[in-house]
């Protein structure tokens, strides 16, 4: 295979999956926002902020210039927090070379558009759909850092390219699957993000194994409604992009968006949340985004209003509760 890879942002997850793709033979640029995670990275071999004491193979090197990462690289990986693809992107854009495949990271849904991220980066970037692959799953990078067995999908509408990316991050810690349902990984990793929330929050107010149960199998159940009046395979969601991504989210204490809802589950507001993460919790801003989605196709999705709610009008989470409980019996059917 010609050509490096360029990876774009030095993120946890960005960095880690410079280090897959390096483990798995490829030569490897990481994009860092900060001059010293760059230094970092290219001479210490480790980025201290995101992955400390995590060695990065000789493959991978780094720079805070987008023309060096990404000028000549085969395959281009977009890893930044969603709600500013757009405004990155259209900077790096003039960059990419014009037969490059672009890879998403991300799990979000873009505010105000309500806009799935390979929507964006097709938009932005003016590219056609089949340049575009989305990798989603249960991979939280600590442990695939510490090559720790994981699998993924690789989603897009063209075979060769999925195949790339497929064979350029498989090694013998990281299995990655294909799939021709970008619909459904990309609505499985961003509203998993919401369903983790609610997660934590359950977990902080002390509710046992029946109550997280429900949280994740009903989460589910609403992902996948709105999936299919999106377009997307049902059978996606009883994958690694759907239930596979949604356990990791939820029962993980390394994932951010439960730690995040520990935080509001603990009574704290969504500035003191913030504050005592320092990371970004997607499902915080992309709620808004899904449960406009969901409106606007006429998709019933309880869990994530309630999140919406506590997140940005202040409900305290026992009202949340109760309005969750307090609804309508009905049939368990997922049509």
């Amino acid at each position: 295979m010609s050509g490096h890879v360029a990876v774009l942002g030095a993120g946890s997850w960005g960095t880690a999956f410079a280090k897959i793709l390096a483990d798995a033979g490829r030569d490897v640029t990481v994009l860092a926002r900060r001059a010293a995670v760059a230094e970092a990275i290219r001479t210490g071999r480790e980025n201290p902020e995101y992955l400390p004491g995590v060695r990065l193979p000789e493959r991978v090197t780094a720079t805070g210039v987008a023309a060096e990462a990404i000028e000549g690289a085969e395959v281009v990986v977009l890893s930044v927090p969603s709600q500013t693809l757009r405004g990155n992107l259209a900077d790096w854009t003039p960059y990419v070379a014009p037969d490059a495949t672009l890879v998403s990271l991300m799990k979000g849904i873009e505010l105000g558009t309500t806009k799935r991220m390979s929507q964006v980066i097709m938009e932005t970037a003016g590219v056609p759909a089949d340049r575009v692959v989305v990798v989603s799953g249960p991979n939280l990078a600590p442990e695939i850092a510490a090559e720790q067995p994981a699998a993924t999908v690789v989603a897009g509408t063209d075979s060769r390219r999925t195949a790339l990316v497929q064979a350029s991050i498989r090694t013998p810690y990281f299995r990655p699957y294909t799939n021709d349902d970008v619909i459904g990984c990309e609505l499985g990793g961003a509203v998993k993000n919401v369903i983790a929330l609610a997660y934590g929050i359950a977990t902080a107010m002390g509710f046992g194994d029946n109550t997280r149960a429900m949280l994740m199998t009903r989460g589910l159940a609403e992902t996948a409604r709105l999936g299919v009046a999106l377009g997307a395979d049902p059978i996606t969601f009883a994958g690694l992009a759907g239930m596979g991504d949604l356990v990791a989210s939820c029962s993980s204490p390394m994932a951010r968006n439960r730690t995040f809802g520990e935080h509001l589950g603990r009574g704290e507001s969504l500035e003191q949340a913030q504050a005592a993460t320092r990371q970004t919790a997607e499902g915080v801003k992309s709620c808004l985004a899904i449960r406009d989605l969901a409106r606007a196709h006429g998709v019933e999705m309880p869990i994530t209003e309630q999140i919406e709610r506590i997140c940005h009008e202040g409900m305290d989470p026992r009202l949340a509760v109760d309005a969750l409980m307090s609804r309508t019996a009905k049939p368990e059917s997922y049509e």
